[in-house]
């Protein structure tokens, strides 16, 4: 599919139409991405201070997806912000949802060059059932940052130790020093997250796929596309991955009018 380091991608051939617009970003379009999840990680919190935790693990689900989001967006270089800006927003959400935001970055990147491909290894989840994906569970998080790991060097590998010993501090304080029961359950949730993204963040969006056919699912339902933070346009996403998931709706449509060719759907 191109390029996925931030530079300007090719457009396929079946779908040319105008996309570089809807990559411009403005500073308030970084403020308004950084502050998603921060009203879903305060509201889990004082859940979970209050004891209410079925509410306070809807709220954490919620922060973890539009974490997900803002680090999806940091991935591309599409938040609007500088490079080493981005970085720190990569380690800073690596500390907030577990494990090493930069590997994921490595693995993600790896996974448009060769989507769906036997080495694709964050596209595993996929080639399984639903139960399957879910059931990779902690395995799914491991093998990525094993890889990552193992691939990467220079300053991305600086990066992605620095976010693991930066995970070991904080589960060391929490857990230990603090021994804070909120900040405990928030960790414990975000591991839940982390075991569970083989399944939500890879097997949903490119479950049926192929390499030699349609790479990636998308959505047209205004609910789930609501509901999902704009997640599930994840065709339009792997055909220009420069487009903020902000704007990917809006891109969704221009595809839609270009040609209404099939498409699988979320």
């Amino acid at each position: 599919m191109g390029r996925t380091d931030g530079g300007p991608q090719p457009e396929p051939r079946s779908y040319q139409i105008d996309w570089r617009d809807l990559a411009a970003t403005t500073a308030w379009d970084a403020v308004r991405e950084l502050l998603l999840p921060l009203p879903w990680l305060i509201g889990s919190l004082i859940l979970a201070e209050q004891r209410l935790y079925p509410l306070a693990l809807i709220a954490s689900f919620v922060f973890f997806l539009t974490g997900l989001r803002v680090v999806h967006g940091a991935f591309h270089y599409t938040l609007g912000l500088p490079r080493r800006a981005t970085d720190l927003v990569m380690f800073v959400f690596s500390l907030t949802m577990l494990g090493s935001m930069h590997a994921v970055q490595w693995n993600h990147l790896r996974h448009h060059r060769h989507c769906l491909s036997d080495d694709d290894i964050e596209a595993m989840g996929a080639r399984r059932s639903a139960w399957g994906a879910l059931l990779l569970g902690p395995r799914f998080p491991i093998l990525l940052h094993r890889a990552a790991l193992a691939g990467a060097n220079g300053a991305k590998r600086r990066w992605i130790s620095a976010e693991l010993g930066g995970n070991l501090a904080v589960a060391a304080l929490v857990f230990g020093v603090l021994s804070s029961e909120i900040l405990s359950y928030h960790l414990l949730a975000m591991g839940v997250g982390q075991c569970m993204t083989a399944f939500f963040a890879v097997w949903t969006v490119h479950h049926g796929c192929s390499r030699a056919g349609t790479l990636a699912r998308t959505v047209r339902n205004r609910f789930r596309a609501a509901v999902t933070f704009s997640m599930f346009f994840h065709l339009e996403h792997h055909l220009f991955p420069q487009v903020p998931t902000a704007r990917l709706h809006i891109l969704a449509r221009r595809l839609d009018a270009a040609g209404p060719e099939p498409r699988l759907m979320v």
